[in-house]
This record gives structure tokens, C-alpha cells and sequence, in this order.
């Protein structure tokens, strides 16, 4: 009876306790279920939503690109793509083939298309073909019964309607790269494409504009069920450049089909009227995506048509840098317009020899024979006296040695050496020999097309520090504008050697000169060595440059501005390998400069 009773008491025991426990545990479950719907019931319901509710982003159009005039320099075309969704797609085998007798697909193509899919979900559209004309759209259409799960799709992609005229200064645009995404996520866009280089890139936040978004409803898979809402974003905004189209077609059809780079300023305002790097390259193959022959075809030419020769290529100015040295000098007052120096040909600087160009000399000259006749024994005495710090002070002035801010990538800042450069660099004093080298633009002196071009319009607007603009200049920019410490009795004195150079008839670019109604140009030439010359060939004679291979014949150069009155204009012409700067450099010029006169830019 006990044993009955204690089993009795030991079950109701287990009883209690199980009962409490199933207690316990439903009152946790009740406060928990308390506490997500109550307490935490609005976090949970836009989790919800957002696993319901799939937020994609509608990339708007980029801003189109004008230049002066109003004539489209860059905008966006209607393009037709063809896509595949394979979940409809009963045998993507037999899909392709009739795909592929309507529009032919190469085998990487092809590959390219079964990696995208076995890549993605079955139900994620991916491209085909892409730059579909309107015939191949209506031949897709018509066979549509025939390729079940291929679609068409319209869209838009960056178009720049002068090719490859424009490509070095608006550059182009791009696929976002992982880098780019990493610093705004929100470029995770697929097809979204920003501005790589030139001023696409430069200017992307304003071309871009602002994104709009569509919002639908999907199911546990991610599949589309319907669209909810729609909103259309912001335009890019549009973009007005200083380059007038017309002359940058003459400019850089003027080069036919040397390598190398001009720079058209206006010298009042720095505008930039026409911006030209040669061979060039077509931008729009960026947008469409460049096949791989191209590609090779770009890379392996030796006049490298991708790098913006006009700010990244730095060259030795040669003897257009005299205009820096005469001016230096001048204004240090170690000579005037009467000084004069002898030429016999070769000046020398204890043993050693340098040699003028003319080898029989010039003779006596002042400093506006001496620029007009290019006179390299001139230029080295001048050199001494000034000095080279004093002569790389000059340089900077007249926007040597600077990158000028005009925000590319890759633009180089030249080199305008002195002492204390040396110093630093190399651990070395500065040398007599270097100076002379410096007085005719050689030596370390390095300067970029665009420089030449600034340096030039600093000189004959009157000593103004203008700076290089792809956009017109504002009232506000105008005000800063400022006088450089440069005499203007002494510009006036470079001025007449540069006249000279042209329109008298011993001037070394004599055959360049023009007169259109009254109005000429002035300017100077230059030729720069890129290879070494022994003394064994200098006395057996110097192999002439058009018996050298290309890579190894001198660079032509040409420093011009028109009219030489009032002048408006000015240029630097810089032809890689081109051998004469008053041979092929100068002439190239003129046909600028009378361009931009009979346009009235």
C-alpha cells in the first residue's frame, strides 16, 4: 500500500514538473512572439516588404556635349540588343544555331553567351548580340517563333558623332571597374558606364545625372512578378565646350598622316578652340565594346594612337624655347635689343665644342636676328649671361613645368630644370655645359604641346597669365586673370624676332607666311635631336634624317600666333619624328591659323 502511494506521489510529481516546464516554455514563446510582433513588428515588416518588394535602379541618359557653336560633340542613340532567357528556352542548343543563321556569332561569342547563362539564374535575361541594326531587329522578329526566349531589348549608349576627331579631349566612356564600385557602390548597376577618361571623366558627376528606380514585385525566387512603380531619373546636365568642331577637323587633317599633337588658345581667355592628338582612335568603340583585333591593332602601333599626345607627351621644345631665354635675358637686363653676339658657327666652353645649326655661322646678330634666324651660338651666350635660374624662373612664368590643371589623367608637368632641381635629383652641382644646352631647349628641358601653346599666348596677349579652358570663360575668371611681371617693352622686342621669323624673307619658317587681308602671323620653329650624334659623324658628314628609320629622326616643332597686330590666336604644333620644325611643323600651322582667321572664332 506504501510502495502504491509513493509510485502515486512520484508521478504527480513528474507531472508538476512537466506541466511547468510546458509553462515556462509558453510563456517564452508567448513573449518572444510578443516581442516580434509588437516591439519589433515595424523592423520585420519592412524586411518583409523588402524580400517582397525588389528596388532596381533606371540609369538616366548623360548629359550631351556641345561645342561652341551648338554642334553635338557627344550624345546618347537608341540601341537595340538581343537577350536570352534560357528558362525559356526549350534547347539552347537549337536556339543558337537559328540565332545564329540570322546573325552570325563567332565561336567566343558563342562561348561567352553559355558562360553568362550557366553563370547566372535561368531566368536572368543575358546579352546576345548587341548594336542591332533595324534590319536584323525585324529579321529577329519575324523568326520569333523560331527562337523561343530571345527577346529584344532597347536601350541607350554613349555616341560621339565626330569620332576620332574628338577622342583625346572628351575621351569616353566605360564599364564600371570593381575599384570604382568599391568607392560608390551605388555604380553596382549592371550596363551602367562612367567616363574613363578625357573629359567624360572629368566632368562625370555632371554628366551623369541623377538615377531614377523601378520597383517590383517578386517572388521567393527573385522572379518578377509585376512592376510597381516607376520613376524616371534626372538627365545629365549638358556640357558647353570651347572647341569649335570646324577647326579642329582642319587642324588635325593638317597632320595627314604624321604622329603628333596642336593646341589652338584663345590668348585673351585660354578657351581652347582645337585640341588635336594624332593617329586618334575612335571613342565610339568604347562604347559598343571593342573586339579584340582592334584592341591589337591600337596597342601595337608605334605611334601610339591611345596616349593624349598634347598633354602627356613631354618633348624637348628646341629652339622654341628661345623665346623663354631672349625674354629671361631681357628682363634680367643682361642684354638689350642693340646687344649682339658673333656666330662663326661653334661656341666654346672650355674643351668643349657647341655647334649652331648653320655650320659656316650667322655672323654678327642681335637677339630679333638671332630668333629670326634661329641662331643657336645666340642663344648659348645668352644662356651664360642670365643664368639658369633665372631662365627656369621665366619658364614657370610663361606655364613651363606645370600640369596647368586642366584635370586629365596622365598629363605631364614637362621639366623646367635650375640648381636646386639638380641638386636634389642627382646630388650634383649644376654645370656651364647644362646652361648652354637649356639656352636652345634641350638638355633636360621637357615641355608639353599645351605648355607651348600657354607659353606662347602669354607672351604676345601682353604678359597676361591665362590658363587652358575647355569650357567658355566667365566674367568671374576673367577678373582673376592677372599681369605677369614681364615688361611689355620686351615682349614687344620677342614679338618682332617671331614676326620676322615668318615674314622676312631669311626667317626660318618663311615658307609657312600668309597675308589674309592684311593679317599675318608670327611665331618660331624648332628641331629637337633624339638621338646622339658622334664626333666621328660630324666630321664625315651627319646622315641626313630621311635616311634614318622613323623612330630615330628628329622632332619638328612650331610656336605660333595670328594676327600679329592684335593677336587672337595661338598654337603649338609638335610632329613626332617629323624631322623640320620649318619644314613640316610650321606649314602645318599656317593652315591652322588661316582657318581660324577666315572662321572669325
Amino acid at each position: 500500500m506504501n510502495r502504491d502511494n509513493d509510485k502515486g506521489k512520484t508521478l504527480l510529481k513528474r507531472t508538476l514538473i512537466i506541466a511547468f516546464l510546458s509553462f515556462c516554455l509558453i510563456f517564452a514563446l508567448l513573449v518572444r512572439l510578443y516581442y516580434l510582433e509588437v516591439i519589433e513588428g515595424e523592423k520585420y515588416k519592412v524586411l518583409s516588404d523588402e524580400n517582397r518588394i525588389a528596388t532596381r535602379v533606371l540609369i538616366a541618359p548623360r548629359g550631351v556635349v556641345y561645342d561652341r557653336n551648338g554642334s553635338v560633340l557627344a550624345t546618347n542613340k537608341q540601341n537595340f540588343q538581343a537577350l536570352i532567357i534560357a528558362e525559356q528556352t526549350p534547347s539552347l542548343d537549337e536556339t543558337l544555331q537559328r540565332f545564329k543563321s540570322i546573325i552570325p556569332l563567332n565561336e567566343a561569342q558563342e562561348q561567352k553567351i553559355r558562360q553568362e547563362i550557366r553563370k547566372n539564374k535561368r531566368f536572368v535575361p543575358v546579352k546576345m548580340k548587341g548594336e542591332l541594326s533595324w534590319d536584323e531587329v525585324a529579321a529577329l522578329q519575324l523568326n520569333a517563333a523560331d527562337m523561343p526566349g530571345v527577346v529584344i531589348d532597347e536601350g541607350l549608349e554613349r555616341f560621339y558623332p565626330l569620332g576620332a576627331y574628338s577622342a583625346h579631349f572628351l575621351g569616353y566612356v566605360g564599364s564600371v571597374s570593381q575599384k570604382e564600385i568599391d568607392q560608390e557602390p551605388m555604380l553596382a548597376v549592371p550596363g551602367f558606364k562612367v567616363g574613363k577618361a578625357g573629359l567624360e571623366k572629368v566632368f562625370e558627376k555632371k554628366l551623369r545625372g541623377q538615377s531614377g528606380h523601378i520597383k517590383l514585385e517578386v517572388n521567393a525566387y527573385g522572379r518578377v512578378v509585376k512592376e510597381i512603380e516607376r520613376q524616371r531619373g534626372k538627365e545629365g546636365e549638358a556640357l558647353v565646350l570651347s572647341i569649335d568642331s570646324r577647326l579642329q577637323k582642319v587642324a588635325q587633317d593638317a597632320f595627314e598622316d604624321h604622329s603628333g599633337a596642336a593646341v589652338v588658345l584663345d590668348v585673351h581667355s585660354g578657351e581652347i578652340l582645337a585640341f588635336v592628338s594624332v593617329p586618334s582612335f575612335d571613342p565610339n568603340l568604347f562604347s559598343t565594346g571593342m573586339s579584340q583585333n582592334d584592341w591589337q591593332a591600337l596597342i601595337s602601333n608605334e605611334k601610339h594612337p591611345l596616349t593624349n599626345k598634347a598633354v602627356s607627351g613631354a618633348y624637348s621644345p628646341g629652339s622654341t624655347f628661345k623665346v623663354v631665354v631672349a625674354l629671361a635675358a631681357l628682363q634680367a637686363g643682361v642684354i638689350s635689343e642693340n646687344t649682339t653676339f658673333d656666330c662663326t658657327g661653334v661656341f666654346d666652353l672650355g674643351d668643349h665644342k657647341f655647334h649652331c645649326w648653320k655650320h659656316s655661322g650667322h655672323g654678327v646678330l642681335n637677339v630679333v636676328g638671332a630668333l629670326k634666324h634661329s641662331c643657336d651660338v645666340f642663344f648659348y651666350e645668352a644662356a651664360l649671361k642670365v643664368g639658369i635660374d633665372k631662365i627656369a624662373q621665366m619658364a614657370r612664368l610663361l606655364g613651363l613645368g606645370s600640369d596647368l590643371n586642366i584635370g586629365f589623367e596622365n598629363a605631364s608637368k614637362g621639366l623646367i630644370p635650375d640648381r636646386q632641381w639638380k641638386e636634389n635629383r642627382f646630388k650634383n652641382k649644376w654645370l656651364k655645359g647644362e646652361t648652354v644646352l637649356a639656352g636652345i631647349g634641350q638638355g633636360y628641358v621637357l615641355a608639353t604641346p599645351l605648355q607651348l601653346a600657354v607659353m606662347t599666348a602669354r607672351v604676345v596677349n601682353g604678359g597676361y597669365e591665362i590658363m587652358p579652358r575647355f569650357t567658355k570663360l566667365t566674367l568671374k575668371d576673367k577678373a582673376q586673370i592677372k599681369k605677369l611681371p614681364i615688361n611689355f617693352e620686351n615682349i614687344e622686342i620677342v614679338k618682332k624676332g617671331m614676326f620676322d621669323v615668318v615674314n622676312d624673307k631669311e626667317g626660318t619658317a618663311k615658307r609657312a607666311r600668309f597675308d589674309i587681308g592684311g593679317l599675318k602671323m608670327g611665331g618660331k620653329t624648332g628641331t629637337t635631336q633624339v638621338r646622339r650624334i658622334s664626333l666621328k659623324e660630324r666630321k664625315t658628314g651627319i646622315i641626313k634624317d630621311e635616311d634614318l628609320a622613323w623612330h630615330l629622326r628628329n622632332h619638328a616643332l612650331f610656336v605660333g600666333y595670328a594676327p600679329h597686330d592684335f593677336p587672337k590666336y595661338a598654337v603649338a604644333v609638335v610632329v613626332e619624328h617629323g624631322s623640320s620644325g620649318s619644314g613640316v611643323a610650321a606649314p602645318i600651322a599656317s593652315k591652322i591659323l588661316q582657318e581660324a582667321l577666315k572662321l572669325g572664332i
